[in-house]
C-alpha cells in the first residue's frame, strides 16, 4: 500500500503536541490549534506522556488540551490524530494489559472513540516482539485504534513486528517516527529509510527544528546559555553545528525566508519524508513552519545544506 493510500489528504506538516498543557496553557494552544487548521492543516500528534516531563504535570496533558478543542470545535472527524504509548509514568512499557488500559486513558482524555494512528512510543525489551504485534493488532480488532506506528524502536525489532504481524494475519505498522533534521541525519538516512522504503512505511520525523536550533534563534554558543531546551539544544550546538546554521541563513536569505523555514523545507524535498512534526509554543511561530509546505530549494541549495552536513551528521537528542 502507498504512502497516499494510507494517509490520504494530509497536511505535508504535522502539528506537535507536546507544548500543549506545558509551555502553552489551554487557551493558547486552542489558537495554535486553530490558526493551524485554518491554514489548511489537518494531523495532530501527541503522547500520553506529554508533559510528565515538566514539574507539576503528571502526564496526558497534552492529550487532555486536544480533546478539550476537538469537542468545542465539533471537529473530530476533519482532523487526524495520532498519540503514543509506553512512557506515561502509569502506563509504562508494552506488556498487553498495559496497552489496554493507556489507549482507554488516551481516547478518554481525547474525548473520541477512536485515535488515526498509535505509536509504541519506545521499545520495550522485556515484552517478546509477538505478543507486543498482538497486542496492537487487538486495538485495530476493536476499532479503537486505525493504524499502527512505531517510534524509538531498533531496525531489527521492528523488522521483528512486521515479520511477525504478516506471517500471523496482524495488523502492520504503517509508519515510523524517527528523530531526523539537517542536524542528525546518519542515524535515520542509514538505518530506517531503507526500512521504510523496504516496508513501504510513512515517515513522520520528531526533532524536525533541532529541539529550535533550526530556526535560527541560536547562532553562538552564547545563545544556547540559559536556554528553555538547553539541555537538548547542546546535544546539537558544537562547532559544526553553528556552521550548519550559517549555511541555513544563507539559503533563507536567498529565498527570502525564515531559516526554519528552509529547514523544514529540505526535509520535505526527502521522497521518504511525509510530514514533520514541529511545535509551536504561539500561534506567532506558524507562519515560518507553514511557509515550508510551498518552498522549493533549488538543486544547488539542497547540495549546499547536505554537503555542510555530511562531515559531521550524527546528533543524539534525548527522546520525545
Amino acid at each position: 500500500m502507498s504512502n497516499s493510500e494510507t494517509f490520504p489528504n494530509l497536511f505535508p506538516i504535522t502539528l506537535g503536541g507536546n507544548t500543549f498543557g506545558w509551555t502553552s496553557d489551554e487557551a493558547t494552544s486552542f489558537k495554535v490549534l486553530d490558526a493551524y487548521v485554518q491554514a489548511g492543516g489537518n494531523h495532530i500528534d501527541s503522547a500520553d506522556s506529554y508533559s510528565a516531563f515538566a514539574p507539576g504535570n503528571k502526564g496526558g496533558e497534552s492529550e487532555t488540551v486536544i480533546g478539550n478543542w476537538l469537542a468545542s470545535r465539533g471537529n473530530r472527524s476533519e482532523v487526524f490524530v495520532a498519540t503514543k504509548v509506553s512512557q506515561h509514568p502509569e502506563y509504562r512499557g508494552l506488556a498487553a494489559d498495559n496497552i489496554r488500559a493507556a489507549i482507554d486513558q488516551s481516547l478518554c482524555r481525547l474525548k473520541t472513540d477512536y485515535v488515526d494512528l498509535y505509536y509504541a512510543h519506545n521499545d520495550d525489551p522485556e515484552q517478546d516482539i509477538a505478543d507486543i504485534a498482538a497486542s496492537f493488532d487487538s486495538l485495530v480488532r476493536a476499532g479503537k485504534v486505525l493504524r499502527l506506528g512505531v517510534s524509538n524502536m531498533s531496525p531489527e525489532r521492528i523488522t521483528s513486528w512486521m515479520d511477525v504481524a504478516e506471517a500471523n494475519g496482524l495488523a502492520c505498522p504503517v509508519a515510523i517516527q524517527p528523530h531526523y533534521n539537517l542536524l542528525a541525519r546518519e542515524t535515520y538516512e542509514q538505518e530506517y529509510e531503507p526500512l521504510a522504503q523496504k516496508y513501504g512505511l510513512t515517515v513522520f520525523p520528531y526533532f524536525s527544528l533541532a529541539a529550535g536550533f533550526l530556526t535560527g534563534k541560536y547562532r553562538t554558543p552564547a545563545d544556547v546559555q540559559g536556554a528553555d531546551r538547553e539541555r537538548q539544544l547542546k546535544s546539537y550546538g558544537d562547532d559544526h553545528a553553528f556552521r550548519v546554521v550559517a549555511v541555513l541563513f544563507e539559503v533563507a536569505d536567498e529565498a527570502n525566508v525564515a531559516p526554519a523555514t528552509v529547514a523544514l523545507a529540505w526535509q520535505l524535498s526527502r521522497q521518504s519524508v511525509t510530514g514533520p512534526i514541529v511545535s509551536a509554543r504561539v500561534p506567532e511561530q506558524l507562519p515560518d513552519v507553514l511557509a515550508a509546505v510551498s518552498l522549493r530549494l533549488s538543486s544547488d541549495q539542497v547540495s549546499r545544506l547536505e554537503q555542510i552536513t555530511e562531515a559531521g551528521r550524527s546528533c543524539s537528542a534525548s527522546n520525545v
